[in-house]
């Protein structure tokens, strides 16, 4: 039976004023008030708040005593002799008669180390994500292990934090958390909870508003609209280490890079990460790609951003499955030599009001003026990119996809919105840097500092940047003072080519310049040529739907373009649906258009699916067409000035000495006998054709091999004469004297 002293009132009681800061949530160390504090006597004197309790004791020694309730649900008790055994458990009587015994929360030293606190402040913890957020923890007690689960949120501008959630009926004056001092960190332990946990932080603001948050470094999220965070453990044991290990020796500039980029929700509506390490990788395998890009995967509100508007950076998104099952998706690729790119979107963050927006009252992570913390464009917040706090929450992120996840790339969305202060605002709305210029300086160093830390730590991961102005020295390393990506998406190229194909052949004489223009500035960065999902919504319509013509015509379109990507320098990049030519436009509210492919036109688009195949077989195979892509070695144009039979050519030669010549006829007439200067004699082995049969061409009968005679033409020591079909594309390799 329990004991209950005859504790003094006077030493047991709450001033009304603590009381008061107790039950508003507004005390900065709830941990001074509860739990244990040894008295200058030799007792110890113990308190807890436990609401709706009978009756609250707590066990020490094998002696059990009852505390005293002292008002709103606390409970009080003096244990004698109690200064030297600090180890106790709180046993609860409930209004149903069930008793729990917990260890206390408010009995723990810290989770946060000083070590930690002061790396979060410079803007330097590099595994942020152990530290923030929830963990399941096994503490050691002299009464033996208590595991539960830790908390720890940064929010520098709150008067109070606490951890809500059913395990306290979302109360938010049950679990109080204790600031971490000028660091604006919060922190609590409590036992007996483990994964599946699902919490909030409420958090009550200097203004006497009560809000209830998502955590920001939550690695689970439930499933919209839902908003909860969902405490969870990794049990996932990778087997990628020989991909791992090739991928830090791997020049990805010198190696073939096709990328199939990918919305996993919209391939096959109804599929998760577990069905897609089936389905999707054996297709992307068959396809012939050498990576899959997958648009953005952290957590996000509102299906209809393509996750382009993220609630959750850690948080990989739970419409389709758990973190580990990710995990597998990702590993799936990896057993089959497949890198795997994510969307990373550090560019801006939706107002949701439990999401990341004034996180505790007050601007937090994004910046407080409007004229650089808002973007009219998406009706979203923009990062406070100057902000050590919120510097480290993106970096740290940067690295925990790559190092929790493994992904081998990053492609940085929206990179221009980040760079230009005065990116899509009038005059007046926008607020010039130090030196009065419209560039965002804090946001340069920010991406310098991401890409300068995620190569330091990763060797062979790709950063790539969807920069679609003419910023320099994008792809320059930071070490050069330039941004340090790997890769910029060539925007240029695809807007100038799209522009071109999707004209009449009778009419691309008078816009010669813009299919050859892109060789201009081909070397400035290292590009990767990208047809995205961009160019398939808001009224686009598909690339099937942009060719000009009927359906034959529109899929010799598509054949030759294809072709122009794959022989034109740069990385690839086809967005999923175009290797089959979809016809509608695309929506991720619906599943591709599989049925495409046996409609009353499903051979051409089977077709188109049979060239891309060969396209990236063929691209991998010839170094010729990879290995200098970002060297003007690798280049040499063999025409390029007959517009008026929309005929082009370049030959591509390899750092082996490999050479491609890759011929173009954008017109709607044959040209039967054409005649090219070359750089080499000897034979030249046609190795594609889009206009055969198998592609559903004309079928034109070629020669195979050509031969090259030592005859001058247009600035070459040789020259030879092919026949090239309408619409068509044809690549010769150089085998010298052999076929």
């Amino acid at each position: 039976m329990a004991n209950t002293p005859n504790s003094d009132l006077s030493l047991i009681a709450i001033d009304d004023s603590t009381r008061s800061l107790l039950t508003q949530c507004r005390h900065y160390d709830p941990h001074s008030v509860y739990g244990w504090h040894p008295m200058a006597n030799g007792d110890a004197l113990i308190r807890t708040r436990q609401i709706g309790a009978k009756k609250v004791e707590v066990i020490s020694d094998e002696t059990t005593l009852e505390l005293l309730p002292i008002g709103d649900d606390i409970f009080s008790v003096i244990v004698p002799n109690g200064a030297s055994h600090p180890d106790y458990r709180i046993q609860v009587t409930w209004g149903n008669d069930i008793v729990t015994t917990t260890a206390d929360p408010y009995h723990f030293l810290p989770t946060l180390g000083e070590l930690d606190i002061h790396l979060i402040r410079e803007g330097r913890h590099e595994r942020l994500w152990d530290v923030l957020g929830s963990h399941v923890r096994t503490l050691e007690t002299p009464s033996g292990p208590v595991t539960g689960v830790s908390f720890a949120v940064w929010a520098p501008n709150a008067a109070g934090v606490a951890v809500i959630g059913d395990f306290c009926g979302w109360n938010p004056n049950q679990f109080p958390m204790r600031s971490m001092g000028e660091s604006g960190l919060w922190e609590l332990f409590i036992p007996n909870l483990g994964a599946g946990t699902v919490y909030k932080f409420a958090i009550q603001t200097k203004q006497g508003w009560h809000i209830d948050k998502a955590d920001p470094m939550a690695r689970l999220s439930e499933e919209p609209p839902r908003t909860g965070s969902i405490v969870v453990e990794s049990t996932y044991k990778w087997n990628d280490a020989a991909w791992m290990e090739k991928r830090a020796n791997t020049n990805y500039y010198a190696q073939p890079m096709s990328v199939y980029e990918v919305h996993l929700g919209s391939w096959r509506q109804g599929l998760g990460y577990k069905e897609l390490a089936t389905e999707l990788v054996a297709y992307v395998k068959d396809l012939g790609y050498t990576h899959v890009e997958f648009m953005p995967i952290a957590e996000h509100p509102f299906g209809g951003s393509w996750g382009y508007q993220v609630s959750g950076y850690y948080s990989p998104t739970s419409r389709w499955g758990t973190p580990d099952e990710l995990r597998a998706l990702i590993d799936a690729f990896h057993a089959e030599g497949i890198g795997v790119i994510m969307d990373w979107v550090p560019a801006h963050f939706p107002k949701d009001d439990f999401a990341l927006g004034r996180f505790d009252g007050e601007p937090c992570y994004e910046h407080p003026d409007p004229r650089r913390g808002e973007q009219p464009d998406w009706g979203t917040y923009v990062f406070n990119f100057g902000r050590n706090e919120v510097r480290n929450f993106l970096v740290a992120n940067a690295l925990y996809w790559l190092e929790e996840f493994h992904i081998d790339g990053l492609r940085v969305d929206a990179v221009a919105s980040m760079l230009y202060l005065d990116y899509s605002r009038k005059d007046g709305e926008w607020l010039p840097n130090q030196f009065g210029g419209r560039e965002n300086l804090e946001a340069v160093q920010f991406l310098q500092e991401m890409n300068g830390t995620v190569h330091k730590h990763h060797a062979g991961v790709l950063t790539i940047a969807e920069e679609s102005t003419s910023w320099p020295g994008v792809t320059t390393p930071t070490d050069f003072n330039g941004l340090g990506f790997n890769l910029k998406w060539n925007m240029g190229w695809m807007n100038d080519t799209l522009e071109y194909f999707k004209l009449d052949p009778i009419h691309r004489a008078w816009h010669h310049g813009e299919i050859t223009f892109s060789m201009v500035y081909a070397y400035s960065e290292n590009f990767c040529l990208p047809f995205s999902h961009d160019e398939v919504v808001h009224g686009k319509g598909s690339l099937w739907t942009r060719m000009p013509g009927n359906a034959w015509m529109k899929a010799a379109g598509l054949r030759t373009l294809y072709a122009y990507m794959y022989g034109h320098p740069g990385k690839k990049l086809l967005f999923q649906g175009q290797e089959f030519g979809q016809v509608m436009e695309w929506s991720e509210g619906r599943s591709l258009d599989w049925d495409d492919l046996v409609g009353w036109e499903g051979e051409y688009h089977e077709s188109l699916t049979g060239l891309i195949t060969d396209l990236n077989k063929l691209y991998s195979s010839a170094p010729a067409l990879y290995s200098q892509d970002h060297d003007p070695a690798g280049f040499s144009w063999t025409k390029h000035d007959d517009a008026s039979n929309n005929v082009l050519s370049f030959v591509r030669y390899g750092n082996d000495g490999d050479m491609v010549l890759c011929v173009y006829n954008f017109g709607g007439a044959a040209q039967q006998t054409y005649k090219f200067g070359v750089p080499a004699s000897g034979n030249w082995k046609c190795i594609l054709n889009t206009d055969a049969g198998v592609y559903q061409g004309s079928n034109t009968l070629l020669e195979q091999n050509v031969a090259a005679w030592d005859t001058p033409w247009d600035g070459y020591d040789h020259s030879l004469t092919v026949h090239i079909p309408a619409m068509s594309a044809q690549f010769y390799r150089w085998t010298g004297n052999t076929h």
